[in-house]
C-alpha cells in the first residue's frame, strides 16, 4: 500500500496505481448529464486521467487548466478529470473557467474507481477522496504512463504525461 504526503504529513492510500503496460481497470464514472463514464467510451483513442482530490482546490484547478490549455493542442487524445465532486461542481467550474476542451467524472456513485486505480486516500482529514495521479491509457486499454504525486499540494509531471500520449 503506497502512502502520499498532504504538508509534508504521510497518509495511506488504498493501493498502488497500474503500472505501465498492464491492463487499465475499466470504471463506472457519472459524467456532468448524470450518466454512466466507462473506460471503454474511450476505447481506440488515447486517455490521460487526470485523478484529484477536489476540483475546489488550487492546485487541482490548475490541473484542469493547464490539461484543458494541453488537451486543445492534442490530436486523438481525451482528457477526463476525475474527482470525487459532484458534477455540478465539476460544471460549474468548467463553466467559470471556459474549461472546454476537457471532461469531467464524479466519483459520487460508484466508489470502485479509487480502489481499482489505487488512489482512495484511507486515513487522514482527506479519508475517502482520491489522492492527486495522472494515468495515460492507450487505444487497446493499456497503461502507458502513472505517476502518483507524492505530495498532494504538488501538480503533477505535465510534460511526463503529454509525452505518453505521442
Amino acid at each position: 500500500m503506497a502512502t502520499v504526503t498532504l504538508g509534508g504529513t504521510p497518509f495511506a492510500i488504498s493501493g498502488d496505481l497500474p503500472e505501465a503496460g498492464a491492463a487499465a481497470p475499466d470504471f463506472t464514472l457519472t459524467g456532468g448529464d448524470l450518466g454512466d463514464i466507462s473506460l471503454g467510451d474511450y476505447a481506440g483513442q488515447r486517455l490521460i486521467l487526470n485523478i484529484f482530490p477536489s476540483v475546489d482546490t488550487p492546485v487541482c484547478a490548475a490541473s484542469v487548466r493547464r490539461f484543458n490549455e494541453e488537451a486543445a493542442a492534442l490530436e486523438g487524445v481525451s482528457v477526463l478529470c476525475v474527482s470525487r465532486d459532484l458534477p455540478f461542481a465539476h460544471g460549474r467550474f468548467c463553466a467559470a473557467e471556459n474549461i472546454e476542451a476537457v471532461s469531467c467524472a464524479s466519483e459520487m456513485r460508484d466508489g470502485s474507481f479509487g480502489d481499482a486505480y489505487g488512489v482512495r486516500i484511507t486515513e487522514g482529514p482527506l479519508n475517502g477522496l482520491l489522492a492527486r495521479a495522472v494515468v495515460v491509457v492507450d487505444g487497446d486499454g493499456r497503461v502507458r504512463h502513472s505517476q502518483l504525486v507524492p505530495e498532494i499540494k504538488e501538480e503533477p509531471d505535465y510534460d511526463a504525461a503529454l509525452s505518453a500520449c505521442s
